[in-house]
């Protein structure tokens, strides 16, 4: 979140150092509702995996289809609501300008496939091997 939000809005209103201050503002804010989402979006996320991936399936592919699935429910609705947030206003400009989606969803999935998910692994992976240590 901390690199999805301010590098959408860079792409959105330019890459300065007023635009990357601005989205730290509001970013807690954000972070409100990407916590929300993450609870709304964890069970529908895990029916829905359940049915495209079958038991037998490496953990690797489950957790690439359960993101895949994550990121595309909080980024359709991400992509209205943290403009709401950082505009400061409820307008129609978000609805109407949704066909933005695409880039949105393509920088979230790639920075949770490849930056996110791989260090939470790694973190709960070390947090593991202390555990069984002691």
């Amino acid at each position: 979140m901390n690199i999805i939000a301010p590098l959408i809005t860079c792409f959105e209103m330019g890459v300065r150092l007023a635009t990357w201050r601005q989205t730290l503002e509001v970013l807690p804010f954000i972070w409100l509702v990407v916590i929300l989402l993450v609870l709304l979006t964890h069970e529908p996320a895990s029916k829905l995996t359940a049915k495209v991936i079958g038991k037998g399936d490496r953990f690797a592919a489950q957790m690439i289809v359960n993101c895949l699935i994550i990121v595309v429910m909080m980024s359709i609705i991400l992509t209205v609501v943290a403009t709401w947030i950082g505009m400061r206003q409820f307008s129609l400009m978000p609805i109407e300008q949704f066909f933005l989606w695409p880039r949105n969803f393509s920088i979230s999935f790639f920075v949770e496939l490849c930056i996110a998910q791989p260090l939470a692994r790694f973190v709960l992976y070390k947090k593991h091997l202390l555990c069984d240590r002691k």
